[in-house]
């Protein structure tokens, strides 16, 4: 008989509450963050970033000159044989001998050298050629090569007289030796002798025309010692005056450019010896073609045998903070007046007095990109709304903002966002400005800026 006690019990399966892992949400959380930002970093254009080097522009042209001088043609007075006493662009003072005409060609090489003075150069020009010589051994730039130049023109000149001494010493021997009836010809002035002739003598920055600059025409005729002439034949070239002029053809661009700067002076630099000189500028205008005219006072003996010289006409030449073109935005700013600039709260931060509406004053620091020649301040117009009323410290004055300005600059990105600052465009060529170093609010040597400064705005976070 079945216990009546025993009951059976019907047991049911529930389902249990799920327990939630808070380390795995927060796992999936951060993964998914950072899938984005990747995601988004992939799909956005790409910051270039660029170090802003010191550096210079040079703008510079290069023309071939025509030389016009103070100068004279000198023809022999007799037939004969020409002797020089002087060397080639020696300088010579008025009575001094030139060149001597003899019946026959002088036998220099059948002179004794022991009947012949020997060339000796004085002390004081022994001392000076030293001194220069240390001056330019103390001295020494690699990168100045022009210096080398002018060192030998310097010692050329030390030594011109001794040369001179020598020569005619050497020469009054030969003569005297040869038993020939020798005339001699004194220079009717100061100069400098130089012995070749082209026809070019006479020419004036009047008178010249297109054909000179034509080198397939020109003719240069060298004179030699020994040479033979008949009366009335060249024999020298004397030039007169230290004031010489270089012409040279411009395109009309670079004509109207130098016409509306009314440059009355400029820099060249002559290719010859690399030597920058300046020069008297003035523009001169023939048959429809602009002609430059340098004109210069001193180093006339450095090119006394060159008609024609490569010339570069230095029209820019600046140094500073070299950045790429499309670096550079345009941003507007607030104006402001700079004495309603004050500084409070609990720091030395700079900022304004804001009037409320319930007519409390409070203070708002701001950042400053420029303070103008005008004593005006330029504040960010994220800073402030336009209409807002300010208060000049100390004083019951007010100013409503709206007046704006627009800068150049650049976007600073040395703290990891992008940072307006405004630049100083001092020249450019065609990939690069110059702008000044050491401007306040504006950016330093080994600075990093954005690249393409139209692909950021203000304060965007960019990624190196």
């Amino acid at each position: 008989m079945a216990d009546k006690n025993n009951k059976s019990v019907k047991i049911s399966k529930y389902r249990g509450r799920g327990n939630i892992n808070i380390g795995i949400f927060l796992f999936a959380v951060v993964l998914i963050y950072l899938f984005v930002t990747v995601v988004t970093y992939l799909g956005r254009d790409k910051i270039s970033v660029y170090e802003v080097r010191e550096g210079s522009i040079v703008r510079d042209t290069s023309y071939t000159g025509l030389v016009i001088r103070e100068e004279i043609t000198v023809a022999s007075e007799t037939d004969g044989y020409v002797s020089y006493y002087q060397n080639d662009n020696s300088k010579v003072r008025t009575g001094t001998d030139i060149y001597a005409v003899s019946p026959e060609p002088l036998d220099t090489e059948g002179v004794s050298s022991e009947d012949l003075p020997e060339a000796s150069i004085s002390p004081e020009t022994q001392s000076g050629i030293i001194l220069r010589l240390q001056n330019y051994n103390e001295n020494y730039d690699p990168s100045d090569y022009a210096k080398v130049y002018s060192l030998k023109n310097e010692i050329n000149t030390a030594l011109q007289d001794t040369y001179s001494v020598t020569r005619t010493q050497q020469l009054d021997a030969v003569i005297a030796e040869s038993g020939m009836e020798v005339a001699s010809f004194a220079a009717p002035r100061d100069g400098i002798v130089a012995f070749s002739t082209d026809g070019y003598e006479g020419l004036t920055k009047d008178s010249f025309t297109a054909e000179h600059f034509d080198l397939t025409e020109y003719e240069n005729t060298l004179l030699a010692d020994q040479m033979k002439v008949s009366a009335g034949d060249p024999v020298y070239r004397m030039i007169t005056s230290e004031n010489w002029t270089v012409i040279v053809p411009l395109d009309d661009e670079t004509a109207q450019d130098l016409a509306e700067d009314e440059a009355t002076s400029i820099r060249v630099r002559v290719d010859k010896d690399s030597e920058t000189m300046w020069a008297d500028f003035s523009l001169i205008e023939k048959d429809g073609t602009y002609y430059g005219c340098l004109e210069f006072d001193n180093s006339m003996i450095r090119y006394a045998e060159d008609r024609f010289l490569n010339i570069e006409l230095i029209l820019e030449d600046e140094s500073g903070l070299k950045i790429p073109k499309s670096a550079v935005a345009d941003q507007k700013f607030y104006v402001i007046p700079e004495d309603y600039l004050t500084t409070g709260g609990n720091s030395s931060s700079e900022g304004l007095m804001v009037k409320n509406r319930d007519g409390s004053v409070e203070f708002l620091p701001v950042d400053i990109y420029d303070i103008t020649e005008d004593g005006e301040i330029c504040i960010s117009r994220d800073d402030i709304k336009e209409g807002t009323v300010i208060v000049r410290p100390d004083s019951d004055d007010r100013f409503t903002v709206g007046k704006t300005k627009s800068l150049r600059g650049v976007y600073n990105i040395n703290k990891g966002y992008a940072v307006f600052k405004k630049v100083r465009i001092l020249c450019e060529n065609d990939e690069y400005y110059i702008v000044r170093e050491g401007e306040d609010y504006s950016i330093s040597n080994y600075d990093h800026i954005v690249q393409n400064g139209s692909s950021v705005d203000p304060d965007e976070v960019v990624f190196q």
